[in-house]
């Protein structure tokens, strides 16, 4: 499983990269054939609350399945992604099976 961070008008640190490698890695327990996971990090109007957007593109055989969540930290919202993405797995992979 590849996986891609881009961060958009800023620079991730590190530790946000490990953070957000350690958090997808776990998607492979819901799903074993992901091709490619690409994270993209963006901050959205930097004045407000709530301002940290992260969406997540999973490549799976056939198909493309995509999350976005924004709140007031990167780690938040790739948590909330995460969480979001291992649902629509568990759907695919049983729409899957029932083919």
């Amino acid at each position: 499983m590849e996986i891609k961070i881009q961060s958009i008008h800023f620079d991730a640190t590190e530790k946000l990269q490990a953070f957000i490698e350690k958090k997808v890695a776990k998607l492979e327990k819901s799903f074993e054939d992901i091709q490619k996971v690409e994270v993209q990090l963006k901050v959205v109007k930097p004045a407000t609350a709530q301002n940290k957007q992260t969406s997540l593109s999973v490549a799976v055989p056939g198909n493309t399945l995509f999350v976005e969540k924004t709140s007031d930290s990167f780690e938040e919202s790739v948590d909330l992604c995460v969480d979001s993405m291992r649902a629509q797995l568990q759907k695919f992979k049983e729409k899957l099976r029932s083919h």
